[in-house]
């Protein structure tokens, strides 16, 4: 497949994606943790936008700060299949005659430029589908035109630090495979984003955060006193005593060592340190046994090491 038709195809199938998701999933979370599906949505549309400059032979400075901030407006959908298809025309004759593009890295080929936006639209429009519960499956014929392209590129990438640490290897599957070329779980679910976005507010100490991941009537069991620990019930009980860890605690700090998740079950080892009266560190490190449901944690087991 030429890259013009694998960059149209991808786009399209973006669109296609974008224009499904429900009014009320724009906010939920995505593969890309710093992402909302709202922010994702307008990082390809500003691609898209960035696309039609650029490949006219405009620089970076020329269009300046013009495409930042919000570009979706009250119709999301429209936006990004408007985008997307002014993009698609921008596309065709820069590629067919050969010419240069400026990028950020300086110039290239504007069918190199057109491989990466294809790859940019196919992984962030398999990162929409797993967010919003659509049939993840790409078409294999984009697969394979991406993968091929990338099978010389996933090492550059992954050093100039645009892709996340391969996930997996040997994926009998080749979108499991070119996903996990990307930095990301093919099996992910909304209960990994809970899980991530779980540690991450216990990293910041930030109890509302962590809240917000939980269910109403979450369950709670701590780790003292020993042996059992004690079991806290409904959301109430269960902010106060992290309220309390925090305010109690100097210098408190989570750190997750390594999180396993697997359907609605869910393994997280962490490392907890602190400042005794005397200032003197302290640590322990543990694991929390996790049961989710509908994308947020319902119980949350804790163990320490003794």
């Amino acid at each position: 497949m030429d890259v013009v038709e694998l960059h149209r195809r991808a786009s399209e199938e973006f669109v296609r994606r974008v224009t499904a998701i429900h009014p009320d999933q724009w906010d939920g979370p995505t593969p890309c943790t710093d992402w909302d599906v709202r922010a994702l949505v307008n990082h390809v549309v500003a691609e898209e936008r960035w696309t039609i400059p650029l490949m006219s032979g405009r620089t970076i400075e020329d269009v300046g700060s013009t495409l930042d901030g919000d570009l979706l407006g009250d119709n999301p959908a429209d936006a990004a299949t408007h985008a997307a298809h002014a993009a698609q025309l921008a596309v065709t004759e820069p590629v067919l005659t050969g010419a240069t593009v400026q990028l950020s890295y300086g110039p290239e080929q504007a069918s190199e430029y057109a491989y990466q936006l294809a790859a940019d639209h196919l992984v962030h429009g398999w990162d929409l589908a797993v967010a919003s519960g659509q049939d993840p499956r790409i078409d294999p014929e984009l697969v394979a035109g991406v993968a091929a392209w990338f099978k010389d590129k996933e090492q550059l990438y992954r050093f100039g630090g645009m892709i996340a640490d391969r996930v997996g290897n040997g994926f009998t599957d080749p979108q499991d495979e070119l996903i996990g070329a990307f930095g990301r779980d093919p099996c992910w679910t909304q209960a990994h984003a809970a899980v991530a976005l779980l540690g991450e507010a216990f990293g910041r100490g930030d109890v509302d955060a962590i809240m917000a991941q939980l269910t109403p009537d979450c369950v709670f069991e701590s780790t003292s006193p020993a042996p059992d620990g004690t079991r806290f019930e409904g959301a109430d009980a269960v902010r106060e005593q992290w309220r309390k860890l925090f305010d109690e605690t100097s210098e408190s700090k989570f750190e997750t060592e390594e999180s396993l998740v697997l359907g609605d079950r869910a393994v997280v080892r962490w490392r907890f340190s602190w400042l005794d009266p005397d200032g003197s560190p302290g640590h322990v490190r543990g694991v929390d046994v996790l049961r989710l449901r509908a994308g947020r944690v319902a119980e949350k087991l804790s163990y320490v090491k003794g």
